[in-house]
This record gives C-alpha cells, structure tokens and sequence, in this order.
C-alpha cells in the first residue's frame, strides 16, 4: 500500500548571526504554529547560527551553545506532531560540519552533511567545515527524500547520486546571497538537476541582511521539466507548504498552498511600490512576478541598511544631505527602510556650495519628511585656514569634507543615531572620496552601486512617487569642494568610467573567447580611450588602501569590494582590460 502524503512546511525566514537562543525560538513558533498541518518543517541553512558564521565556527564555547541549544530544542519539540530539519553547525568527533539535524519526537533520528564546500566569491567554507560524505536519500514516513544543503545542488553529481540511490524529490535548503544575477544563476543550476534525474525540488533560501550580504529568499519549487511552479516573493519573509504523495499516474506529485505569516517582516516603502508586471501561466495556478532589475536592488538596498542597523541595535541613522544624487538617494533608502522619524539629515554648506545645492537638499528633506538641521562650516574653515596659512588645493578640498565628516560623526555620538556614508562604487572604485571625510560613517548603501545605476534607482524611485527632486538627477555631479567644480574635470563621463570599472573589477577573470556580445561591445567602447583605461586602472589600484578602511555597505553585484575581491594593499600590478 502506498504511503500516505507528506505535508512539508518551508520556511523562508530571517535569522541573526550569533542569536542562538533567537533564532531558536524563530523555530520553535514557526514549527509549534504549523506542528498539526505538517509532516516535516524545513529552515535555510545554518540557520540556528545564522548564515555566514565565519570564524565563529573556531570559536568552542560557540559550538557548545549550539549543541545546548539543541538539546533545548529536542525538549520543547518532544511532543509535537511534526519533525523538523534544524541546520546548524555540528561537531561530529571533535571533526566541524555544516549539517542539518532530523528532530523528531524529541529525538535526533538522523543527520544530513554538506558534501560540497564553497570556496569561492563571498565562500570561503574549507577554512571552517569539514566536508560531509555523499548524501544518500532518506525515508520519511514512507516517502525518500533526497536531501542536500546549498552548494551540494550546484554538483550533478549529488542530486543524480540521491536518484540513483531510489530518491523521490530533490529538497535543498539554502544560504545563497543575492546578487543581481543570482536568481538566474540558480535556475540554470537546478534545471539540469531536475531534468536529469526526473526529479521535482524544493528550493529553500533564506532572507534578510548580514554584514555586507543580503539573502533575496525566492524559494521556488521546480517541477521535474524545469518549470517554475511556485515562487516565494523577493526580501521578505515567507512561508509555504508543499504535499509529497503517490498517484497512479506519476511516481510523486506536488501540490502547493501558500500559508500567509503573520510575524513576516515585510518591507514596506514609505511610499508604496507599484504593483509588478505579471504573467499568468496557461493552464497553471502561478503567477510570476517579472520584477524590474532596479527594483530587486533597491530592496535588496532597504533590506541591507534596515537589517544592519536593526541587528546592531540602533534605531536612527543620520547622514550629510548634500544636495547631490548619492545623498539623496541614500536619505530615500534609509528612509523606506526605517520610516521618516528615524533619519534625520544634516546639510554642511561651505562657501562653494551653490544656493541651488541647499534648496534642492531641503525639497529632497520635505519630501522624504525628515528632519533637517543646516550647519555652514565656513567659520571652522577659516580657522584652519588661519591656522594653516598654507593649506590649498587637494588638502584644502579634503579639509572640508574632513570638517563635514567630524561634524557628523560628532553628531552621531551625541544622538546615538548610525552615520550613513553615501559614496557609489564608482567613487570608491577611484579613490574620489575622503578617508576620515565624507567616508565616515557605520554603513555605507550604494558601496556596491556604479553611478550610472544611482541615477537609475533614483529614476526608478521616483516612478513609484517623486521624493528626489528632479534638478538633482539633471545636474552635473559635483562635489562643490571648490569654485565650478565638476566631477567630469578629475574623470571620464560615468557611462565611460562605469564600464570600464566593469571590465576591470566584474569581469577581470572573463573567457573573452566566450564572452557576449554586449561584453565584446563595451570592451571595444572602452579600448578607444586608452588614456582613461590606464588612468582609471592605475587609480583603482592606488586607493586600494581606502577601500580597506571604508564602511561595509550592501552587495548587489558578483563582485563587490570586500569578500569578492581581496587584492593586496602593496601591489604592483595595474589591471589591464585585454585586447582582441
């Protein structure tokens, strides 16, 4: 007789690195709330520690709390009707692995290993976990799961190898970062998975920010063809439910239930979004979402900054509103991310910023309905000045943005409030920005965002309702540190200088033999301003120092500052872009 459906609980939720006790409890409801409507309830990857651990995982009296943690868990769970897969570090004779428990019944009835440790991008799991044995298919209440963690579906090896070894459904849980392309990445990974084994798959992502890493969660279910059948909605919390059974026509088959989440912390923008296109499948219950890619940024920007200044324990951000397009856009994402009442901007004119700068910095405060407080630092300059009699050209430019940046670092101690710095990826790529100036601050949202994109999101927000002023986003950038000054007369057009800083940052490891023709493209673009190449790729290098002291900000690119790219601070090579 067949066994009778399973009804498996997929939890698409947010834990916090470090929050042992928190992200335990996170568990605990959400699987106490579904225990009589569920089988089996399922979390992303290592979520009892919270995903990525880093060297917390060398740490032993973390690992204990793990372990003792568990055991908390194995007692208030001991009389629910469901199991649950718990993902955590596991110490397996004093040997450290990334797993999943099996808790049933208030017992550890079996534990899965990640097989496959990512050593690449933002991975580095060799330096931390010991390698698990292949996964083999388990039975659970009559049905063979093939279960695996992350990396292990990006392997053919390992989804064929559970099939062969008589496995009904792939299930893999997940800590996968977003990044812009990611959510395709994905499919093309799973897709053959599914196709090759015959196999429909749970996707489990988590959701949320970490340092510098936001998790998009897009959990989806596949079906065995490689269709889309469900999918969980982009940086918000999200629950579904999935039934496993036999039928006479098929060897399993999938039904889908969406189960609304009261405690999900959506996001929502202080000024809604509109809502997305839609595709309506024929002959199918889902509907895709087909989201703009500056949209999928702009959360990924909110859940950044919202998820590390909540998880630190602040309340308030601060920053300088210049009148320019990166404050402002900044001023906007802090505020969709944490509401008006709790940003509050300062503007810091000098004797070379333009009446046009100050009216437009208090349209973009209105219009964001923050609080604003005007602090000219012509009287300070002047005493630097004074004493300094000297002082001119870089070192007068920087003196200002260095003013500005004790100005509001001064504020921030005295409030309590984080210090948002607002510079772009192509700034900090060129080293246009000021250590220990306009570089201050806890957290930095556009890091990871080329300039020419910061007018996109800008445009982009303003669709939704206009809180940007327009002369902002028309104007020539300036960073009015001294009389007409563009940011055109020290670099090349941002169209030009962005997509050489691709080239040379994004894509310096590319197969030019394999590359598309939108790459070859700006490759031939870019090789007709040989001068700007080698100035650009000289400076990249040269403010390498910089970036090492700058804020963390949020990765929405394959290759941001920082975990992707570690390049050495004394260094003699100066990137090249190859030639055809």
């Amino acid at each position: 007789m067949a066994a009778k459906p399973v009804n498996i609980t997929c939890a698409q939720a947010n834990p916090t690195v470090g929050d042992i006790k928190g992200n335990a409890r996170i568990m605990l409801d959400i699987w106490n709330k579904h225990d009589k409507a569920s089988d089996l309830v399922l979390f992303p990857e290592l979520f009892l520690c919270g995903y990525p651990p880093e060297d917390l995982v060398l740490n032993s009296a973390f690992i204990s709390a793990l372990e003792q943690e568990v055991i908390e868990i194995c007692k208030q769970s001991k009389s629910f009707q469901s199991a649950a897969l718990i993902p955590t570090i596991w110490r397996v004779n004093d040997v450290i692995t990334n797993a999943a428990l099996l808790v049933e019944a208030g017992q550890i009835r079996h534990i899965f290993y990640k097989h496959k440790l990512p050593n690449n991008n933002v991975f580095d799991e060799p330096r931390t976990f010991s390698p698990g044995p292949l996964p083999l298919p388990y039975n659970f209440r009559g049905h063979s799961l093939g279960i695996m963690i992350c990396e292990d579906i990006w392997h053919l090896e390992v989804p064929m190898h559970l099939k062969e070894n008589g496995a009904e459904i792939l299930i893999v849980i997940n800590g996968s970062p977003f990044h812009i392309h990611q959510q395709n990445e994905r499919y093309n990974v799973t897709q053959p998975a599914v196709t090759q084994t015959g196999l429909d798959l749970i996707y489990l992502n988590m959701t949320g920010g970490q340092d510098d890493l936001v998790f998009d969660g897009r959990s989806f279910i596949m079906h065995k063809d490689g269709e889309i059948i469900h999918e969980s909605p982009a940086f918000e919390e999200d629950i579904f439910s999935v039934t496993v059974g036999h039928s006479a026509k098929a060897s399993n088959t999938i039904h889908l239930s969406v189960i609304a989440m009261p405690q999900a912390e959506a996001i929502h923008l202080s000024n809604p979004l509109k809502s997305p296109p839609i595709k309506q499948d024929q002959g199918s219950d889902y509907v895709k979402y087909l989201p703009d890619p500056m949209e999928l940024i702009y959360k990924a920007l909110i859940t950044g900054v919202r998820d590390y200044v909540h998880k630190n324990g602040f309340k308030d951000v601060l920053l300088g509103l210049s009148g320019g397009i990166d404050s402002a856009l900044t001023a906007a994402i802090a505020v969709d991310a944490l509401g008006s009442d709790y940003v509050k901007c300062y503007l810091l004119p000098s004797e070379f910023t333009s009446t046009e700068s100050n009216q437009d910095a208090e349209k973009c405060a209105r219009a964001l309905n923050i609080s604003y407080e005007t602090i000219p630092i012509s009287g300070i300059m002047n005493a630097f000045e004074s004493t300094i009699p000297v002082l001119k050209g870089i070192a007068h430019e920087n003196t200002q943005s260095r003013i500005r940046g004790s100005i509001l670092m001064a504020k921030s101690n005295m409030s309590g409030a984080m210090l948002l710095t607002t510079g772009n990826k192509s700034e900090v790529a060129v080293g246009y920005c000021t250590l220990y100036g306009d570089m201050n601050g806890g957290f930095n949202p556009l890091k990871d965002v080329y300039k020419t994109d910061v007018y996109k999101l800008a445009r982009w927000r303003n669709e939704q309702t206009p809180v940007i002023p327009e002369r902002i986003i028309t104007k020539a950038p300036t960073a009015e540190l001294r009389a007409n000054q563009k940011d055109e007369d020290s670099l090349p057009p941002y169209d030009l200088l962005d997509d050489i800083l691709r080239l040379l940052i994004d894509y310096d490891d590319i197969d030019w033999s394999t590359a598309t023709q939108e790459l070859q493209d700006m490759r031939a673009k870019c090789l007709k301003h040989p001068q700007d190449v080698e100035k650009i790729a000289r400076l990249l290098k040269l403010n390498e120092y910089k970036r090492y002291q700058a804020a963390p900000g949020t990765r929405i690119s394959a290759r941001g500052f920082g975990r992707d790219r570690r390049y050495p601070l004394t260094n003699h090579f100066v990137n090249k872009i190859e030639k055809p």
